[in-house]
């Protein structure tokens, strides 16, 4: 386990380096300037040089690398240009909002798809899992933007019992967590179909039954534990995302997360804010997919060391 685990400690590292350096180089290639955006249009030269001064823009990109990279070692990623505050205090502000979201609809479309997928594969080919199959398309099919709004004008609108924007209490975080489930339910329970049929028509089940383990044994201690690995995986993937912040739906819903900070940072050009948000949120992706991998072993007892031995 020790090798293991340094060497995909290592690759995180790494995946989280490139990811924030690639970050860097590309914000630098879109068009507009910081200074301009800070200073107004009525910014005359020498305001704009003053500003570039005062944020370290006033030099080459390499040399604004090198003042990067040593932030990171420091601690130190810089200040907001809009907030007027470090870059990482702004993002660890809005960090436990996206958090509670990304939990709260991972939770419910765990607690929904994996039941649902299970029902639908103890029921491939018939005219009821067909009906469940045309609903998991649908919702695979629809945007976010567009079930948010739907849910937003039925249960805030037209029969007013939720919020509609904002978290000031927690009945504000059900719509939001719904809208982001409505995608994720549909991926998961059709995977957990295409994993639990491939295991219920497995012979190792055959010969199960034939030895009289209940059917109740069957689908959830045999071939759900079969199929736990991917599932983890997907569940642990679709989490990870999710904490990059739910851009539209944190839009749509007002909510104070980590996607709508990086709206409002590239609309203002924020180097130091945006640089700041993909580096914790791309560790923290990271430090999920590590950990899914570690619970591998836990699922699977096959499993040692990234490895899979035969039984």
């Amino acid at each position: 386990m020790g090798p293991y685990l340094l060497k995909r400690l290592g690759q995180s590292v790494l995946t989280v380096f490139l990811t924030i350096s690639a970050v860097f180089v590309l914000i630098r290639m879109v068009p507009g300037d910081p200074a301009s955006a800070m200073a107004g249009p009525l910014a005359t030269s020498d305001d704009l040089a003053k500003i570039r001064a005062d944020f370290g823009l006033d030099g080459s990109v390499f040399s604004q690398y090198l003042l990067f990279l040593k932030g990171i070692l420091t601690g130190d990623l810089g200040t907001s240009y809009s907030f007027r505050a470090p870059a990482v205090d702004v993002v660890l502000d809005r960090l436990p909002y996206t958090f509670t979201l990304a939990v709260a609809a991972i939770l419910l479309t765990a607690v929904i798809a994996i039941p649902l997928g299970v029902w639908m594969a103890r029921r491939a080919d018939t005219k009821r899992e067909l009906s469940a199959n045309v609903l998991t398309i649908a919702g695979q099919s629809m945007p976010d933007f567009w079930s948010g709004i739907m849910l937003l004008t039925v249960f805030a609108v037209v029969i007013p019992v939720l919020p509609a924007s904002g978290f000031a209490t927690w009945g504000g975080l059900v719509l939001p967590a719904i809208t982001v489930a409505v995608l994720q339910i549909a991926l998961i329970s059709r995977l957990v179909r295409a994993e639990m049929t491939r295991n219920l028509n497995a012979q190792y089940l055959t010969v199960a039954r034939s030895r009289g383990v209940s059917e109740r044994a069957l689908v959830w201690r045999y071939a759900m534990a079969n199929s736990s690995i991917p599932v983890l995986t997907a569940l642990g993937t679709r989490f990870a995302s999710m904490l990059n912040g739910v851009v539209v739906v944190e839009v749509v819903f007002a909510w104070p997360g980590v996607g709508s900070l990086v709206v409002r940072a590239l609309e203002t050009r924020d180097y130091p804010l945006i640089q700041a948000t993909v580096l914790i949120t791309a560790a923290l992706a990271v430090a999920v997919q590590l950990l899914v991998d570690l619970a591998y072993p836990l699922l699977d007892p096959r499993v040692r060391l990234g490895k899979k031995v035969s039984a």
